[in-house]
């Protein structure tokens, strides 16, 4: 089950939330994070994030697994009035465990469908090139306008590309 985290809920999920952060640094996604990114640090990101949750400017959704959170999505609503029709999806991630059960593929739907809900018309992401996640979006319909070489480092510090795509989402 895909659920929504409230800023109730948030707090509790936080432990969850950093196990998957943690789990995609080691498993080598470039997150944002370098290796030796540990639960604490990963704690310390989301909780740095739960003021964005309680007003409204960063949704996050949770899917529970056997064993804890299974994966999480999230968007993050611009915050200028002339970009008021577009959001970002950011930190997708399916914790290793449960990979290739189309689980990303539902966060992505279901992050989708709420931007058509909150009346969002174009959403943008950014993922590293050639990686699982860049088939995920390209297989789901996603746009990719451009591909930056050397853009970030993955989490062993070596310089990666990243795709950067986009995709008009049709009215609710």
């Amino acid at each position: 089950m895909i659920e929504r985290l409230t800023s109730e809920t948030f707090a509790a999920a936080l432990p969850g939330l950093a196990d998957l952060l943690v789990d995609a640094v080691h498993g080598g996604a470039s997150i944002g994070f370098l290796a030796g990114f540990d639960h604490e640090q990963a704690t310390a990101w989301w909780r740095e994030r739960a003021e964005a949750v309680a007003g409204g400017s960063l949704a996050v959704w949770t899917a529970a697994g056997p064993d804890g959170l299974a994966g999480t999505v999230s968007l993050a609503y611009a915050d200028k009035p002339n970009a008021s029709h577009r959001a970002e999806v950011v930190k997708l991630a399916v914790h290793r465990d449960h990979r290739g059960q189309g689980l990303g593929r539902r966060l992505l739907a279901t992050a989708e469908q709420a931007a058509a809900a909150a009346g969002v018309t174009m959403l943008l992401l950014d993922t590293e090139t050639g990686s699982a996640a860049d088939h995920l979006y390209r297989s789901a319909g996603w746009q990719r306008y451009g591909v930056v070489p050397d853009y970030a480092a993955g989490p062993t510090g070596e310089l990666r590309a990243c795709s950067f795509y986009y995709k008009p989402v049709p009215a609710a």
